[in-house]
């Protein structure tokens, strides 16, 4: 029975119950709450489905004579769950390379064709009429990068609010977040995954970031630089400003979470995490314990 059960946990917590956060809205009114939530979910599904191989391979290992049909069942629970992990540890080490080499481009590019700015250490002004603002992310080579046709666009205080900006991403490392995701997601196959958590855990961290730049220049700055530089790109593996910019609008002007909102958020986080272990795989390991030194 605990295969099974860990087994449906698993699936649950990675199609149907990400499906129905994704349709809702308080995420972003508590953007830290909910992508400790989705992360809490994430990493609850794999602990599952990584839980249902291992009761499942114990209890081959200690039925005598078992149904056919009960073995065939188990070995494709096993399955899947070897499956799991081996495209986790994949995603893992494929999507962290191929990030860090496009960011070591970039910022080789951007390190060429940019000039040094006395505002940021790590700034750097590209000679460009379009509008630009991103940053490259790293832990001890970040880069942050406007043009100088968005600095001839935004006023004193709308500048300042799109740095505060591209730090708070440098800073708190928003990247790794995404990334987490990304392996997350790739472990999955296809038919029992959702692009819910990371599509939105990418509006999330935007949003992180600009409550630290409100937190700097004030609401009507920050709103002046979104409407300036919505649409605008960033190139693969940066973080940019100009995303969304419709639905960052309407937040700032909406009123902030209630504090038991955000409390409950966190919360079903644990919830989510402990349950299954205690309700579970506490048991399962006792019977495991039981097998192994009976």
């Amino acid at each position: 029975m605990t295969p099974l059960l860990l087994g449906l946990i698993g699936v649950a917590l990675a199609l149907p119950v990400p499906a129905l956060l994704a349709r809702s809205s308080w995420p972003y009114r508590s953007p830290a709450a909910a992508i400790v939530m989705w992360q809490s979910l994430a990493l609850a599904a794999i602990l599952a489905i990584s839980g249902a191989g291992l009761s499942t391979a114990l209890w081959l290992v200690s039925q005598d004579d078992p149904a056919a049909w009960r073995v065939v069942l188990h070995v494709l629970v096993l399955l899947v769950g070897v499956l799991v992990w081996a495209r986790f540890w994949w995603a893992v080490w494929t999507v962290w390379r191929s990030t860090g080499a496009r960011r070591r481009r970039q910022r080789e590019l951007v390190d060429l064709l940019g000039e040094p700015d006395g505002r940021l250490p790590a700034l750097r002004v590209l000679q460009h009429e379009s509008l630009v603002a991103y940053c490259l992310p790293d832990r001890t080579q970040a880069r942050v990068v406007v043009s100088s046709g968005t600095i001839d666009r935004l006023d004193d205080e709308e500048l300042r609010a799109v740095l505060a900006h591209e730090r708070a991403h440098v800073g708190a490392r928003h990247d790794l977040v995404l990334e987490g995701f990304e392996f997350l997601r790739a472990a999955y196959p296809r038919l029992l995954r959702t692009d819910a958590p990371l599509a939105q855990s990418r509006v999330l961290v935007e949003l992180l970031a600009d409550d630290a730049a409100r937190r700097v220049t004030g609401d009507r700055a920050l709103a002046g630089a979104i409407v300036t530089l919505a649409g605008s790109h960033a190139p693969a593996g940066a973080m940019g400003v100009g995303s969304e910019a419709l639905l960052r609008l309407e937040r700032l002007q909406e009123p902030p979470t209630r504090w038991w909102a955000t409390t409950l958020a966190w919360t079903i986080s644990v919830v989510v995490l402990v349950a299954p272990t205690v309700l579970l795989a506490v048991p399962w390991i006792a019977h495991a314990l039981d097998v192994l030194l009976g």
